[in-house]
């Protein structure tokens, strides 16, 4: 008796075509008296029925990125240097946005209070590119690796955003090496 390999809408790759594609339909072949299907189909919407031999599941990784390993996100800390009336044109009188890049919820990224004062709306944006950066960063990740995948089938717009996704990712997770040290 058969058992389903794969689910409805798992992405697979058809290893006979060669390319990624997506479980449509789930067709089991059934036998008269017998309670379980005989064989189980896919339709991937390729022109034909494969088998689950002829497909291969998409493998996940447990830890995929930084994504995985921190939680950017937004404290509000108290005004110190101006009361709630002072700052009544702030977007959230009486405090200003923490970016906090740690899980003591300490570490990260603050601005001086007159620059906050100058600008509240511009910091306000700020905060919260920073403490989305991480999953933009995912995103743009997935978005390079999944237009690679597509074997060239990808309009040219889509290719030159994924040639750009992997520079940022590049510019990002390379660390350069130390300055080499200068002789006195």
């Amino acid at each position: 008796m058969a058992k389903a390999v794969f689910h409805k809408n798992q992405r697979i790759y058809v290893k006979p075509v060669g390319t990624w594609s997506v479980i449509e339909q789930i067709k089991p072949q059934w036998v008269k008296d017998i309670e379980e299907p005989v064989r189980i189909f896919y339709e991937v919407g390729l022109g034909r029925v494969f088998t689950a031999d002829e497909l291969t599941g998409e493998e996940r990784d447990a830890n995929a990125g930084p994504v995985k390993e921190q939680n950017w996100r937004i404290l509000r800390t108290r005004n110190k240097w101006q009361n709630a009336e002072e700052c009544a044109h702030h977007p959230f009188p009486g405090t200003f946005p923490v970016v906090v890049t740690d899980t003591k919820d300490w570490g990260g990224w603050r601005t001086p209070g007159a620059e906050y004062d100058r600008n509240p709306e511009g910091i306000e944006v700020q905060a919260r590119i920073m403490a989305n950066g991480l999953r933009l960063l995912q995103i743009a990740e997935r978005l390079a690796e999944s237009i690679q995948k597509s074997a060239g089938d990808a309009p040219a717009e889509l290719v030159e955003l994924a040639r750009e996704a992997r520079a940022i990712s590049r510019f990002i997770q390379d660390v350069p090496s130390a300055a080499p040290e200068t002789a006195l």
